[in-house]
């Protein structure tokens, strides 16, 4: 968790939604039941925005106010650092971010990964870039040549056998609902 203070804040993403919707400040006074004056001061970060505030003007974008926190929280971009590491045979590299972790693999062939690491509630994403993989679950298989991708339930039971040197792109995403 982020030690950034309550300033970090940046809505001037207001002024984006605003522009992308369409809308000039007094059309999204008139949608939200915002004043010009509150609306320009929060795109121009000059005041702290109120519960309400938040709320009215996150259903003018039809958004949930906690989107539209979650964009003014993260609108610069994040900087991080690839963790490497091995599981098996297989060679990492990792970045994490909230709800998405992205892999880059290598492996040689004749190499497998039979129970690859523990999953949440995520999907997962094949994406072999070099080389020949074949993903194998209890009752199907496909084999990926280069260019190729397969999306599935992380749950599922999976291995990973690499027919050729390969090099993979494997990104889990966590499910925001499951229904």
């Amino acid at each position: 968790m982020s030690d950034a203070p309550i300033n970090a804040l940046d809505f001037s993403v207001v002024r984006e939604l605003r522009k992308q919707s369409g809308l000039t400040l007094e059309g999204l006074s008139e949608k939200s039941g915002l004043s010009i004056s509150v609306l320009s001061k929060l795109e121009r970060n000059q005041n702290l925005m109120e519960m309400e505030t938040l709320f009215k003007l996150a259903r003018a974008f039809n958004l949930a106010a906690s989107d539209l926190l979650s964009l003014a929280e993260s609108a610069s971009a994040h900087l991080k650092n690839a963790e490497e590491y091995e599981s098996g045979p297989f060679h990492f590299e990792k970045v994490s971010y909230q709800g998405i972790d992205c892999f880059y693999a290598t492996a040689n062939e004749g190499q497998s990964l039979k129970h690859p690491e523990a999953h949440g509630d995520e999907l997962e994403i094949c994406w072999v870039r070099k080389g020949m993989v074949r993903v194998e679950f209890p009752h199907e298989q496909h084999v990926l040549a280069a260019g190729q991708s397969v999306k599935f339930d992380a749950v599922l039971e999976h291995s990973y056998h690499v027919l050729e040197n390969s090099e993979l792109v494997i990104i889990h995403l966590l499910k925001e609902q499951r229904f």
